[in-house]
């Protein structure tokens, strides 16, 4: 006769408690895993973490380059075994690159990892570790075309500011110029660096102002409350007509367009190509508010944006709740709504794309010593921002800025191009920030650029010119 088990709940309990262990052996495993395929690398390039020094003792980091394989950052090593960073292109690449001597920034950090790494040959890394020689560290290999940012940076000239172009089909930054900027290499940023980080010092040249820099988005916001128009009035938004005697009255409120211009009978194609401030304010009392806040949501307003990089967050605040007058700001571009640069070329690049938002990426691929390809960058998509038909329809617009409006600096080009200008006012006294963001060619769109010139005045003068240089530059032979 078998024996009843003396204490069953005993046996119960250690297979729960055998389980749990088991569980989180697994959870474990599981995390390891993951760590070691997503998390090591961030935690590798943390600049609290001492491995780092390390792995600089034993590789010589490694150097960064265009798309085309010219040198933006390399390591110099002298006979003594003394190692120097060098920055051949100098001020040029200064904020997309970055420096590496007084902390990492720009690509410099990104790309921390794979520049301490080496893969190179085998047997020749054997015969270092022996010697006592430090390997090779991997090359990064850059989406940046350096003509392209060398005409970008020539094109802004001394004025302050930002350049940012991309290939919208992929989401390769091309370009990315900001000033005032700096020289990163040693001995300059050595002598320069009390001065760039001093309290008293106000021209902010450590700010990348393409990704960082916060402004008042202007008549480039019009792209937005269009795309609103658009959405709630699908078939018949062109229908919109408003006559603009240069100043709109509304209570005891005033929107005056650029220089008080009086446009005269405006349909939404017409007012968006001519920047009709009173149009656009006006169109702006007629929309919902909260379909527009959400609209502002799904373009990253208040959002992270999928970049590899430091950036500064959009902001806007307008809602169901907003007066006339917050109303009448917001719609034109002006009131509490801040943009970076970068950001604004991400909304045009979608529109470029079709409504598709791919991410914006720098590496393209790490090479060994040898060129031999070690790791590959692939375009990677972020969403829908818009539906193809609202692109194309935002595409008409931007065209007709172009051929009949503000956008006249790039009329005569052997290529269509498609734009917004935008002057943004930001503070009492001063000249206006002058915008523009496009791409080229129209019809197929293989290039975005967006600027900024800051106290520029008019986008359509002083920042369409900028962009067409880059236009010219990259599409033409």
């Amino acid at each position: 006769m078998k024996k009843a088990d003396p204490n069953p709940n005993a046996n119960r309990n250690i297979m729960i408690i055998t389980y749990v262990i088991l569980g989180i052996f697994v959870a474990m495993i599981g995390y390891f895993g993951y760590f070691l395929q997503v998390e090591s690398e961030n935690v590798i390039n943390n600049s609290y973490n001492a491995r780092l020094d390390s792995f600089a003792d034993r590789i010589v980091r490694g150097s960064i380059l265009s798309s085309d394989g010219q040198v933006l950052a390399a390591t110099e090593v002298a006979e003594d075994g003394t190692e120097t960073r060098v920055y051949p292109f100098a001020n040029t690449f200064a904020h997309v690159v970055g420096h590496s001597t007084k902390g990492k920034t720009g690509l410099e950090s990104q790309a921390n990892f794979y520049l301490l790494s080496s893969h190179a040959n085998l047997v020749q890394q054997v015969i270092n570790e022996i010697s006592n020689r430090k390997n090779p560290g991997d090359n990064l290999v850059t989406t940046l075309d350096a003509a392209l940012q060398q005409t970008a940076y020539e094109a802004l000239g001394d004025r302050r500011g930002a350049v940012v172009a991309l290939e919208p089909d992929t989401g390769k930054i091309l370009a990315m110029v900001s000033k005032p900027d700096y020289d990163p290499n040693p001995a300059s940023l050595d002598a320069s660096w009390e001065s760039l980080v001093s309290a008293d010092n106000t021209q902010g040249q450590l700010l990348n102002r393409a990704s960082q820099g916060l402004y008042p988005p202007g008549s480039v916001f019009k792209i937005v409350t269009a795309l609103e128009a658009i959405e709630e009035n699908p078939e018949h938004y062109l229908d919109y007509q408003f006559d603009c005697s240069g100043i709109l009255y509304v209570d005891d409120y005033s929107i005056r367009c650029y220089h008080s211009t009086a446009h005269g009978s405006q349909n939404l194609a017409q007012a968006f190509a001519n920047s009709c401030n009173g149009a656009f304010a006006n169109l702006g009392l007629s929309l919902n508010l909260d379909k527009m806040h959400a609209l502002a949501g799904r373009l990253l307003f208040n959002s992270s944006l999928p970049l590899p990089m430091e950036y500064s967050k959009s902001t806007y605040n307008m809602d169901g709740s907003a007066d006339e007058w917050e109303i009448l700001q917001t719609s034109i571009g002006q009131g509490t709504t801040q943009v970076t640069p970068m950001h604004i070329a991400m909304i045009t690049s979608a529109i470029a794309n079709g409504g598709t938002l791919m991410k914006p990426y720098l590496m393209d691929q790490v090479q060994n010593v040898a060129g031999e390809e070690v790791k590959k960058f692939l375009p990677e998509a972020y969403g829908s921002l818009m539906t193809a038909e609202e692109a194309e329809k935002l595409n008409d617009l931007m065209a007709l800025v172009v051929t009949e409006g503000t956008g006249s600096a790039l009329r005569d080009a052997s290529y269509q191009a498609a734009g917004k200008t935008g002057s943004a006012e930001f503070e009492t006294g001063k000249e206006t920030h002058a915008w523009f963001t496009g791409y080229a060619p129209a019809e197929d769109p293989q290039i975005v650029v967006t600027v900024i010139v800051e106290e520029g005045g008019s986008g359509g003068s002083a920042a369409a010119p900028v962009a067409r240089k880059l236009f010219d530059q990259y599409l033409l032979p």
